[in-house]
């Protein structure tokens, strides 16, 4: 990296993706981690994510795909560009608080909940 703050942001960028999980009720896998990305791209504008949910739904079958570009992906681009900077919270000082307050505070939308959207995708 250029600088030792572009250096922060990046390693800073990684560790609040695994606090963005549960915070806006994703699993970790590829459907979920996709949504994640969008929401991260409507976050900090980076290409990579934009990338990566293009590469990353290439891998789907007919259903995930459907699946994802019908209801999670307009929540994501919606989730994302409603969220008050979920870059710059601390996350570490709210452990403490009650998840649903932290997403109120930080106009957080959580992912929609569909009886059979969890299907394993492969990796």
């Amino acid at each position: 990296m250029e600088t030792e703050e572009l250096t922060y942001v990046r390693m800073r960028a990684r560790e609040v993706h695994d606090f963005w999980h549960p915070l806006f009720g994703l699993p970790t896998n590829l459907i979920g981690e996709l949504a994640l990305k969008v929401i991260e791209f409507e976050q900090m504008l980076l290409p990579m994510c934009f990338v990566s949910v293009i590469g990353g739904t290439a891998r789907f079958s007919d259903r995930q795909r459907s699946l994802f570009y019908k209801h999670y992906f307009r929540w994501a681009v919606r989730a994302g560009m409603k969220a008050t900077d979920p870059m710059c919270v601390y996350y570490e000082k709210h452990f403490h608080e009650d998840l649903e307050e932290v997403r109120q505070r930080r106009g957080i939308i959580p992912a929609p909940s569909i009886q059979g959207c969890w299907i394993r995708a492969p990796y």
